[in-house]
């Protein structure tokens, strides 16, 4: 299927992914793992809720922990240009069928809650409390030393329609890969803030959330981090890489959290602000395509993603298969 013409003037102006809603079975465990070792900044808790953001970001949060019976994700939100464009997203929402509420969020102005074409919770958000700046606040930086959250990846049971939709509200596709016998997408990569990405849908039961990205200054850090999983109890945590990814040509890890959700660390992508930027197309049997160099996925990594709470999921019917470790 090709892949749609940019919507250049979309219905509502997103700006950015803002951040996302996990579930959690055990808060002090999650603590420890997104604060004392990948490096994320507690802008409040209490006991049933963390609120964290990296070391860039001046919004209050870009992740919410919060404790539940099941490690399920809540949400992912997004912002909007300004107020009014969260009336345009509310209406719009609402011709084209889907449910529409406004829910009250800490820490946010009005907050729109609907779903996209697989019953995929997101929310959008003009206004989120300010913080002070602490990028230069250098005694802070530990673990990885996280400055942004950057991207979601999904699992989709039809990528195509997955596409059509994000591309009618503004998203453009900057790299994909196709199934050269069916002709239908396995994966792509939109964004609307600049970079190669800020939402993903690779083929897969879904919807699913396949992992949560943070972008981190360079290389090293992730070396750095994988020096301190290994010898603070993590090392079976870590996944995949370090390696280079042929789509986008970032620099990554992924690990897993104490529930399961997958995170990855990310750094050294490329620019993709010009809106008639052409979409880079991948074979599915190309073997750089998600590892330039490195090991090839495990299984796991094309298997297990996080569920939305109370959301079903379905199969893909795309059978095709990309390169698998053993």
């Amino acid at each position: 299927m090709p892949i749609p013409t940019p919507t250049l003037y979309p219905p509502f102006n997103v700006l950015r992914l803002s951040h996302v809603v996990f579930g959690v079975t055990e808060l002090a465990r999650s603590r420890h793992f997104y604060v004392d070792t990948l490096g994320l900044q507690v802008t409040d808790e209490d006991d049933r809720r963390i609120y964290l953001r990296a070391m860039e970001e001046r919004g209050h949060h870009c992740l919410v922990l919060e404790q539940s019976d099941t490690a399920a994700v809540q949400a992912l939100s997004f912002k909007v240009f300004d107020e009014q464009e969260l009336d345009k997203a509310h209406d719009w929402f609402k011709d084209q069928g889907h449910p529409v509420e406004w829910v009250e969020r800490p820490y946010q102005g009005r907050t729109l809650r609907t779903l996209d074409c697989f019953d995929t919770p997101i929310e959008f958000y003009f206004r989120m409390e300010r913080l002070a700046p602490i990028h230069q606040q250098y005694a802070l930086y530990h673990g990885v030393k996280p400055l942004r959250i950057d991207h979601f990846n999904l699992f989709s049971a039809n990528v195509d329609q997955a596409v059509e939709f994000y591309n009618r509200i503004g998203f453009r596709v900057t790299e994909y890969t196709e199934d050269e016998e069916s002709g239908n997408l396995w994966a792509a990569w939109m964004h609307r803030k600049g970079g190669v990405h800020d939402i993903a849908f690779t083929n897969g039961e879904g919807p699913r959330l396949h992992h949560t990205a943070f972008w981190v200054p360079t290389p090293l850090n992730i070396i750095d981090l994988c020096d301190l999983m290994a010898t603070t109890g993590y090392v079976g945590n870590i996944e995949r890489g370090p390696g280079r990814h042929g789509i986008s040509n970032a620099f990554f890890l992924y690990v897993l959290d104490p529930d399961g959700h997958r995170i990855e660390i990310y750094c050294s992508d490329y620019q993709t602000v010009d809106p008639d930027l052409e979409p880079i197309k991948w074979d599915l049997k190309d073997p750089q395509r998600q590892t330039l160099w490195g090991a090839p996925a495990p299984r796991s990594w094309f298997e297990h993603g996080s569920m939305f709470e109370g959301v079903a999921t379905r199969v893909s019917q795309l059978k095709a298969t990309p390169i698998v470790a053993p």
